[in-house]
């Protein structure tokens, strides 16, 4: 749960946040190891998490604007598994940052090892007519400045 400052590619040295998620009995399949498509959930929770750190509440933003966030595109590649109780680091960087959608490379980590890496175009709509909306200024400028210091 920090910002970064640095640009290789290790947990911790990536400029972005990063979010640990502990791997539950829910998250994994008949083999034992995390479901597929549970790293989509894991980027997700890191990405809100993110949101909240740079002081944007979904909630409070959809009541006040009409402004919600939906996930437009995704592509994943699948390196090594994870296991029950493994500690999953979601590593989110911010590739590109337009005026209705946002472009997240993310990566989830054990111990060093890349476990999964994605990229996720999200899209600002407007909550009643589904229909593309510019990101609120606000939100521009939160996640330019990213997460606070808590």
């Amino acid at each position: 749960m920090r910002r970064m400052n640095m640009s290789t590619s290790q947990p911790g040295t990536e400029i972005g946040y990063t979010w640990p998620i502990r791997v539950y009995y829910e998250d994994t399949d008949a083999g034992g190891i995390v479901f597929y498509a549970n790293y989509l959930k894991f980027f997700e929770r890191a990405r809100t998490e993110w949101l909240r750190a740079c002081g944007v509440d979904q909630h409070r933003l959809a009541e006040e604007t009409g402004a919600i966030f939906i996930v437009c595109s995704t592509a994943v590649d699948y390196r090594a598994p994870a296991r029950l109780d493994d500690i999953v680091k979601i590593v989110s960087r911010i590739e590109r940052l337009g005026r209705a959608s946002v472009d997240f490379t993310q990566e989830a980590w054990r111990e060093g090892t890349l476990l999964a890496s994605g990229s996720i175009r999200v899209g600002c709509v407007d909550r009643d007519a589904l229909r593309p909306a510019a990101i609120p200024a606000s939100v521009l400028a939160a996640l330019r400045r990213g997460p606070q210091a808590s």
